[in-house]
Protein backbone atom coordinates (compact mmCIF):
# COMPACT_ATOMS: atom_id res chain seq x y z
CA UNK A 1 0.00 0.00 0.00
CA UNK A 2 1.20 3.64 -0.81
CA UNK A 3 0.67 5.71 2.40
CA UNK A 4 2.16 8.74 1.30
CA UNK A 5 0.08 11.75 -0.43
CA UNK A 6 -0.03 12.39 -4.48
CA UNK A 7 1.76 15.81 -5.66
CA UNK A 8 -1.62 16.94 -6.32
CA UNK A 9 -2.77 16.27 -2.53
CA UNK A 10 0.63 18.13 -1.40
CA UNK A 11 -0.18 21.23 -3.32
CA UNK A 12 -3.84 21.32 -2.38
CA UNK A 13 -2.48 20.87 1.20
CA UNK A 14 0.43 23.27 0.45
CA UNK A 15 -2.50 26.20 -1.14
CA UNK A 16 -4.30 25.21 2.48
CA UNK A 17 -1.76 25.49 4.88
CA UNK A 18 -0.58 28.81 3.45
CA UNK A 19 -4.34 30.28 3.30
CA UNK A 20 -4.62 28.74 7.47
CA UNK A 21 -1.56 30.17 8.80
CA UNK A 22 -2.04 33.84 6.94
CA UNK A 23 -5.95 33.96 7.96
CA UNK A 24 -6.71 31.62 10.81
CA UNK A 25 -3.37 31.78 13.65
CA UNK A 26 -4.86 31.13 16.78
CA UNK A 27 -5.88 35.07 18.01
CA UNK A 28 -7.68 35.40 14.33
CA UNK A 29 -9.63 32.14 15.75
CA UNK A 30 -10.57 33.96 19.28
CA UNK A 31 -11.38 36.97 17.98
CA UNK A 32 -14.02 35.53 15.19
CA UNK A 33 -15.18 33.34 18.38
CA UNK A 34 -15.94 36.06 20.70
CA UNK A 35 -17.45 38.35 17.76
CA UNK A 36 -20.63 35.80 17.75
CA UNK A 37 -20.34 34.31 14.04
CA UNK A 38 -20.59 31.09 13.77
CA UNK A 39 -17.50 31.29 11.52
CA UNK A 40 -15.44 33.50 8.78
CA UNK A 41 -17.39 34.65 5.50
CA UNK A 42 -14.31 35.24 4.20
CA UNK A 43 -12.44 32.01 4.70
CA UNK A 44 -15.69 29.50 3.68
CA UNK A 45 -15.46 31.78 0.83
CA UNK A 46 -11.94 30.83 -0.01
CA UNK A 47 -12.53 27.05 0.56
CA UNK A 48 -15.15 27.51 -1.95
CA UNK A 49 -13.03 28.78 -4.52
CA UNK A 50 -10.28 26.36 -3.26
CA UNK A 51 -12.88 23.67 -4.56
CA UNK A 52 -12.93 22.19 -1.14
CA UNK A 53 -16.83 22.79 -0.53
CA UNK A 54 -17.24 20.45 -4.17
CA UNK A 55 -14.77 18.14 -3.43
CA UNK A 56 -16.28 15.49 -1.89
CA UNK A 57 -19.08 15.26 -3.79
CA UNK A 58 -19.65 13.00 -7.16
CA UNK A 59 -19.50 14.60 -10.40
CA UNK A 60 -22.75 13.61 -10.75
CA UNK A 61 -23.67 16.09 -8.10
CA UNK A 62 -21.77 18.70 -9.58
CA UNK A 63 -19.00 17.94 -7.36
CA UNK A 64 -15.16 17.11 -7.85
CA UNK A 65 -15.69 13.73 -7.03
CA UNK A 66 -12.80 13.46 -4.47
CA UNK A 67 -11.35 10.82 -2.73
CA UNK A 68 -11.17 9.68 1.28
CA UNK A 69 -7.63 10.61 1.28
CA UNK A 70 -8.27 13.81 -0.45
CA UNK A 71 -10.58 14.55 2.96
CA UNK A 72 -7.82 12.94 5.02
CA UNK A 73 -5.14 15.60 3.58
CA UNK A 74 -7.23 18.53 4.18
CA UNK A 75 -8.61 17.57 7.54
CA UNK A 76 -5.70 17.21 9.02
CA UNK A 77 -4.40 20.79 8.69
CA UNK A 78 -8.50 21.70 9.53
CA UNK A 79 -7.33 20.18 13.10
CA UNK A 80 -4.22 21.48 12.91
CA UNK A 81 -5.78 25.26 12.67
CA UNK A 82 -8.91 24.21 14.89
CA UNK A 83 -10.59 25.79 12.25
CA UNK A 84 -14.61 26.21 12.89
CA UNK A 85 -15.56 26.46 9.85
CA UNK A 86 -18.97 24.38 9.06
CA UNK A 87 -17.07 22.02 6.91
CA UNK A 88 -18.10 18.75 8.61
CA UNK A 89 -21.64 19.85 9.42
CA UNK A 90 -22.91 21.64 5.92
CA UNK A 91 -20.25 19.52 4.01
CA UNK A 92 -19.03 16.10 5.30
CA UNK A 93 -22.99 15.53 7.25
CA UNK A 94 -25.43 17.77 5.85
CA UNK A 95 -24.89 17.65 2.32
CA UNK A 96 -23.42 14.78 1.48
CA UNK A 97 -26.49 13.23 3.55
CA UNK A 98 -28.83 15.49 0.91
CA UNK A 99 -26.81 14.34 -2.09
CA UNK A 100 -28.83 11.00 -1.14
CA UNK A 101 -32.03 12.11 -2.32
CA UNK A 102 -30.87 12.70 -6.02
CA UNK A 103 -33.03 14.90 -7.88
CA UNK A 104 -34.68 15.26 -4.67
CA UNK A 105 -31.84 17.46 -3.51
CA UNK A 106 -32.88 19.97 -6.43
CA UNK A 107 -31.16 23.09 -6.05
CA UNK A 108 -30.32 23.37 -2.35
CA UNK A 109 -27.05 20.80 -3.39
CA UNK A 110 -25.74 23.46 -5.53
CA UNK A 111 -26.07 26.11 -3.48
CA UNK A 112 -24.48 24.56 -0.54
CA UNK A 113 -21.86 23.60 -3.15
CA UNK A 114 -21.49 26.45 -4.11
CA UNK A 115 -21.33 28.08 -0.32
CA UNK A 116 -23.89 30.27 -0.32
CA UNK A 117 -26.71 27.60 1.90
CA UNK A 118 -25.69 25.58 4.95
CA UNK A 119 -27.63 22.34 5.89
CA UNK A 120 -27.18 20.05 8.99
CA UNK A 121 -27.64 16.36 9.41
CA UNK A 122 -29.92 15.85 12.33
CA UNK A 123 -29.06 12.27 13.49
CA UNK A 124 -27.80 11.94 17.03
CA UNK A 125 -30.28 11.35 20.08
CA UNK A 126 -30.57 11.10 23.51
CA UNK A 127 -28.51 8.18 23.28
CA UNK A 128 -25.88 9.17 20.62
CA UNK A 129 -25.61 7.13 17.70
CA UNK A 130 -27.37 3.29 17.81
CA UNK A 131 -29.49 0.56 16.13
CA UNK A 132 -32.28 1.75 14.39
CA UNK A 133 -34.44 -0.35 16.66
CA UNK A 134 -33.59 2.75 19.69
CA UNK A 135 -34.51 5.34 17.23
CA UNK A 136 -37.16 7.68 19.29
CA UNK A 137 -37.65 10.09 15.98
CA UNK A 138 -40.34 8.38 13.61
CA UNK A 139 -41.98 8.94 9.92
CA UNK A 140 -45.36 8.59 9.87
CA UNK A 141 -47.59 9.95 6.91
CA UNK A 142 -45.21 12.20 5.82
CA UNK A 143 -45.40 13.89 9.41
CA UNK A 144 -42.19 14.05 11.69
CA UNK A 145 -42.05 13.66 15.34
CA UNK A 146 -39.45 13.35 17.85
CA UNK A 147 -36.22 15.04 19.10
CA UNK A 148 -32.17 15.25 17.77
CA UNK A 149 -29.55 16.28 19.35
CA UNK A 150 -25.77 17.75 18.75
CA UNK A 151 -27.43 18.80 15.31
CA UNK A 152 -23.99 20.73 14.41
CA UNK A 153 -24.82 24.32 12.44
CA UNK A 154 -28.44 23.77 13.46
CA UNK A 155 -29.20 27.45 13.86
CA UNK A 156 -27.06 28.48 10.99
CA UNK A 157 -28.81 25.69 8.13
CA UNK A 158 -31.23 26.54 5.69
CA UNK A 159 -32.48 22.76 5.79
CA UNK A 160 -32.58 20.34 8.43
CA UNK A 161 -31.62 16.73 6.72
CA UNK A 162 -33.03 14.55 9.29
CA UNK A 163 -32.97 10.41 10.20
CA UNK A 164 -36.53 8.81 11.33
CA UNK A 165 -37.97 4.99 11.89
CA UNK A 166 -40.16 4.80 9.44
CA UNK A 167 -41.44 1.18 10.28
CA UNK A 168 -38.77 -1.04 10.24
CA UNK A 169 -36.70 1.25 7.88
CA UNK A 170 -34.63 4.34 8.33
CA UNK A 171 -35.75 7.44 6.75
CA UNK A 172 -33.87 10.29 5.35
CA UNK A 173 -36.28 13.62 5.31
CA UNK A 174 -35.96 17.15 4.34
CA UNK A 175 -37.37 19.71 7.33
CA UNK A 176 -37.19 23.79 7.20
CA UNK A 177 -35.93 24.97 10.82
CA UNK A 178 -38.62 27.56 10.16
CA UNK A 179 -41.86 25.20 9.90
CA UNK A 180 -44.42 24.96 12.43
CA UNK A 181 -43.22 22.25 15.05
CA UNK A 182 -39.93 23.19 15.20
CA UNK A 183 -38.49 23.82 18.33
CA UNK A 184 -34.50 25.20 18.17
CA UNK A 185 -31.94 25.46 21.35
CA UNK A 186 -28.75 26.93 20.01
CA UNK A 187 -25.69 26.17 21.88
CA UNK A 188 -21.81 26.28 21.75
CA UNK A 189 -19.87 23.35 22.29
CA UNK A 190 -16.83 23.24 24.48
CA UNK A 191 -14.67 23.27 21.21
CA UNK A 192 -16.52 26.58 20.23
CA UNK A 193 -18.12 25.00 17.33
CA UNK A 194 -22.19 25.59 17.23
CA UNK A 195 -24.57 23.29 17.74
CA UNK A 196 -28.24 22.86 18.38
CA UNK A 197 -31.24 20.21 20.08
CA UNK A 198 -34.35 20.14 18.12
CA UNK A 199 -37.34 19.17 18.85
CA UNK A 200 -39.94 18.02 15.94
CA UNK A 201 -44.08 18.38 16.78
CA UNK A 202 -45.71 16.35 14.20
CA UNK A 203 -43.63 18.43 11.40
CA UNK A 204 -44.24 18.01 7.32
CA UNK A 205 -41.05 16.73 6.24
CA UNK A 206 -39.92 15.96 2.67
CA UNK A 207 -38.51 12.46 2.17
CA UNK A 208 -35.16 12.29 0.19
CA UNK A 209 -34.79 8.51 0.88
CA UNK A 210 -37.67 6.07 2.16
CA UNK A 211 -34.26 3.26 3.06
CA UNK A 212 -31.55 5.19 3.93
CA UNK A 213 -29.33 3.22 6.58
CA UNK A 214 -27.15 1.67 4.63
CA UNK A 215 -26.51 4.85 2.61
CA UNK A 216 -26.27 7.32 6.20
CA UNK A 217 -23.64 4.61 7.57
CA UNK A 218 -21.45 5.54 4.41
CA UNK A 219 -22.18 9.40 5.06
CA UNK A 220 -21.38 9.09 8.40
CA UNK A 221 -18.06 6.12 7.95
CA UNK A 222 -16.82 9.48 5.74
CA UNK A 223 -17.16 11.72 8.34
CA UNK A 224 -15.50 9.73 11.14
CA UNK A 225 -13.03 9.42 8.68
CA UNK A 226 -12.15 13.08 8.41
CA UNK A 227 -12.93 13.76 12.15
CA UNK A 228 -9.71 12.00 13.19
CA UNK A 229 -8.03 13.28 10.91
CA UNK A 230 -8.82 16.33 12.71
CA UNK A 231 -7.77 15.06 15.64
CA UNK A 232 -4.15 14.00 14.37
CA UNK A 233 -3.72 16.99 12.95
CA UNK A 234 -4.21 18.30 16.65
CA UNK A 235 -2.67 16.09 17.84
CA UNK A 236 0.71 17.06 15.91
CA UNK A 237 0.28 21.13 16.54
CA UNK A 238 0.27 19.63 20.48
CA UNK A 239 3.39 17.68 20.00
CA UNK A 240 5.15 20.33 18.32
CA UNK A 241 3.64 23.68 21.31
CA UNK A 242 5.03 20.99 23.80
CA UNK A 243 8.39 20.21 22.30
CA UNK A 244 8.86 23.76 22.44
CA UNK A 245 7.96 24.80 25.59
CA UNK A 246 9.54 22.47 26.93
CA UNK A 247 12.94 23.26 25.56
CA UNK A 248 12.52 27.07 26.22
CA UNK A 249 11.06 26.62 29.48
CA UNK A 250 14.01 27.07 32.27
CA UNK A 251 13.38 25.96 36.04
CA UNK A 252 17.05 25.71 37.79
CA UNK A 253 18.35 27.16 35.31
CA UNK A 254 17.90 24.64 32.71
CA UNK A 255 15.32 23.80 29.91
CA UNK A 256 12.43 21.43 31.71
CA UNK A 257 13.12 19.09 28.66
CA UNK A 258 16.36 17.86 30.35
CA UNK A 259 13.49 16.57 33.10
CA UNK A 260 13.18 12.74 33.05
CA UNK A 261 9.95 12.85 34.02
CA UNK A 262 9.33 15.36 30.98
CA UNK A 263 11.41 14.25 28.80
CA UNK A 264 9.52 10.74 29.15
CA UNK A 265 5.94 12.65 28.72
CA UNK A 266 7.04 13.49 25.57
CA UNK A 267 8.40 10.45 24.02
CA UNK A 268 5.43 8.84 25.01
CA UNK A 269 3.50 12.00 23.28
CA UNK A 270 5.37 11.28 20.20
CA UNK A 271 4.82 7.68 19.93
CA UNK A 272 1.15 8.24 20.50
CA UNK A 273 1.01 10.56 17.51
CA UNK A 274 2.90 8.30 15.05
CA UNK A 275 0.95 5.64 15.68
CA UNK A 276 -2.62 7.69 15.60
CA UNK A 277 -1.01 8.99 12.00
CA UNK A 278 -0.21 5.87 10.94
CA UNK A 279 -3.15 4.17 11.89
CA UNK A 280 -5.57 7.02 10.03
CA UNK A 281 -3.27 6.37 6.66
CA UNK A 282 -3.40 2.84 7.07
CA UNK A 283 -7.13 2.66 7.45
CA UNK A 284 -7.60 5.24 4.59
CA UNK A 285 -5.50 2.92 1.88
CA UNK A 286 -7.55 0.39 3.47
CA UNK A 287 -10.81 2.31 2.11
CA UNK A 288 -9.37 3.57 -0.83
CA UNK A 289 -8.21 -0.24 -2.16
CA UNK A 290 -11.74 -1.63 -1.19
CA UNK A 291 -10.48 -3.56 1.65
CA UNK A 292 -12.14 -1.35 4.54
CA UNK A 293 -14.77 -1.57 6.11
CA UNK A 294 -16.86 -0.11 9.24
CA UNK A 295 -15.33 -2.33 11.64
CA UNK A 296 -12.12 -0.08 10.53
CA UNK A 297 -13.24 3.30 10.56
CA UNK A 298 -14.79 1.74 13.92
CA UNK A 299 -11.15 0.79 15.46
CA UNK A 300 -9.92 3.84 14.06
CA UNK A 301 -12.45 6.17 15.85
CA UNK A 302 -11.44 4.36 19.39
CA UNK A 303 -8.06 4.37 19.12
CA UNK A 304 -7.69 8.03 17.44
CA UNK A 305 -9.94 9.06 21.24
CA UNK A 306 -8.08 6.79 23.36
CA UNK A 307 -4.83 8.21 22.01
CA UNK A 308 -5.97 11.45 21.60
CA UNK A 309 -7.33 12.10 24.93
CA UNK A 310 -3.49 10.91 26.16
CA UNK A 311 -1.44 13.43 24.10
CA UNK A 312 -3.62 16.42 25.09
CA UNK A 313 -3.71 15.59 28.85
CA UNK A 314 0.03 15.33 28.83
CA UNK A 315 0.48 18.54 26.26
CA UNK A 316 -1.73 20.43 29.51
CA UNK A 317 0.85 18.58 32.09
CA UNK A 318 4.20 19.40 30.29
CA UNK A 319 2.37 23.23 30.64
CA UNK A 320 1.47 23.23 33.25
CA UNK A 321 -1.41 26.00 35.19
CA UNK A 322 -1.09 27.84 31.62
CA UNK A 323 -1.70 25.22 29.79
CA UNK A 324 -5.84 25.47 30.84
CA UNK A 325 -5.75 28.96 29.63
CA UNK A 326 -8.27 30.65 27.19
CA UNK A 327 -4.96 33.03 26.21
CA UNK A 328 -2.91 29.50 24.80
CA UNK A 329 -4.33 27.05 22.75
CA UNK A 330 -2.88 24.48 24.48
CA UNK A 331 -6.74 24.12 26.08
CA UNK A 332 -8.24 24.74 23.36
CA UNK A 333 -6.96 21.47 21.36
CA UNK A 334 -7.38 19.44 23.99
CA UNK A 335 -11.50 20.37 24.02
CA UNK A 336 -11.38 19.57 20.24
CA UNK A 337 -10.02 16.12 20.66
CA UNK A 338 -12.73 15.72 23.50
CA UNK A 339 -15.17 17.11 21.29
CA UNK A 340 -14.28 14.57 18.63
CA UNK A 341 -13.99 11.77 20.98
CA UNK A 342 -17.41 12.32 21.50
CA UNK A 343 -19.10 12.83 18.49
CA UNK A 344 -20.80 10.77 16.18
CA UNK A 345 -19.77 7.74 18.64
CA UNK A 346 -17.81 7.71 21.79
CA UNK A 347 -14.34 5.31 22.50
CA UNK A 348 -16.60 3.21 23.81
CA UNK A 349 -19.18 3.02 21.62
CA UNK A 350 -17.23 2.40 18.54
CA UNK A 351 -15.41 -0.22 20.64
CA UNK A 352 -18.52 -2.26 21.40
CA UNK A 353 -18.68 -2.39 17.22
CA UNK A 354 -15.32 -3.58 16.59
CA UNK A 355 -15.68 -6.66 19.20
CA UNK A 356 -18.89 -7.09 17.75
CA UNK A 357 -17.55 -7.19 13.66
Amino acid sequence: MDFTYTSEQEMLRDSLGKLLAQGYSFDQRQALLRSGQPHSPAIWAHLRDMGLLALPFAEADGGLGGSASDLVAIGELLGRHLVVEPYLSSILLGGRALALGGARAGALLEAVIAGEALVALAHEERHGVGPLALMGTTLEQGRLTGEKRLVLGGAEAAALIVSARAGDRLALVKVDPAAAGVTLREYTTIDGHRAATVAFADVAADVLLDDAEAALDAVLEGALLALCAEAVGAMGALLQASSAYAATRKQFGVPIGSFQAIAHRLADMKVACAKAHALLLYTTALIETGNGGSRDIALLKAQIGRLGRSVGESAVQVHGGIGMTDELAVGHYLKRILAVEAMLGSTDYHLRRVGAG
